[in-house]
């Protein structure tokens, strides 16, 4: 397994593979692992470009802590991660929480490594309800989620995982027990107080001075049948707050878009990083 070791000791887990074109960076969602991109790591590899993505820590391969399961830290391992490898000139991908640590990444340490970004389903600027966020998720939303992972967690993952995440809880939906399977199997390898805490990084980080200071080219993907991040108050107000972002809505799509719609995503960012 190829691995670093941050500034705290925790071992992070990555891959690194492809040819030795544009690196691109992927950061997946709660609770899953960089095996939830392998649809597009594939994709892109098979097209020369060099792909690397990691396990966020207290996720998958990756090692846990008892502290350091936020956004400040998330950013500074893929910022460590970045300079080992030495990436310059990478277009820098996130969904759901991903989403939120490709924001923090360039809000805390810029943009002298990036290319361009992509936000899919991605959690900024805010989930939470609050004065300033009127239209975000109440607190009893996500004490529920703290709630349902304390009781079972293993239940709890399959409910999501077959219900609003890949939207296989709309009528006429055409369900895959693989794909269901897959993303339980991936959110039981992490670390159970890893998963729990990231509830409240993904829920509660407000991300708005951290979409502001974008400066390179972005864009914010969404599915408009996204139950997990509702787009009213994700992508849309993203979009605006990012310099000269652009903004492309999936009519229908889900929020596990990138595995049940993965060809259609993957065309889209192919155009985004040719462009």
């Amino acid at each position: 397994m190829a691995t670093i070791t941050t500034k705290d000791g925790t071992e992070i887990f990555y891959k690194d593979t492809g040819g030795d074109g544009q690196p691109i960076v992927f950061r997946h969602g709660w609770p899953l692992t960089s095996d939830d991109w392998n649809a597009q790591i594939f994709y892109f590899a098979s097209r020369g470009f060099r792909c690397i993505a990691h396990d966020r820590r207290g996720h998958g391969r990756s090692g846990s802590s008892w502290d350091g399961n936020e956004m400040n830290t998330y950013s500074d391992d893929l910022a460590e991660l970045t300079a080992a490898l030495d990436l310059k000139d990478a277009v820098h991908i996130g969904h759901s929480t991903g989403g939120g640590e490709v924001a923090r990444y360039i809000g805390r340490h810029g943009t002298s490594r990036v290319a361009k970004a992509v936000l899919i389903g991605a959690v900024p600027p805010l989930m939470l309800k609050t004065e300033a966020n009127p239209g975000g998720l109440p607190i009893e939303v996500f004490d529920g989620f703290r709630a349902s992972y304390l009781a079972d967690r293993a239940q709890f993952y399959y409910d999501v995982a077959s219900g609003p995440f890949y939207s296989f809880n709309r009528e006429g939906a055409k369900v895959s027990q693989g794909i269901i399977d897959n993303w339980w199997r991936q959110g039981m390898m992490g670390d159970f107080k890893g998963g729990y805490d990231c509830i409240k990084a993904f829920s509660e980080t407000d991300f708005t001075e951290d979409l502001k200071k974008f400066d390179v080219p972005t864009l914010v993907l969404h599915g408009d049948d996204d139950q997990i991040v509702p787009i009213a108050d994700s992508a849309y107000l993203a979009a605006k707050l990012v310099p000269d972002a652009t903004l492309t809505v999936l009519e229908g799509l889900p929020h596990g878009m990138c595995t049940t719609h993965h060809e259609q995503v993957n065309s889209v960012l192919l155009d985004f990083i040719k462009a």
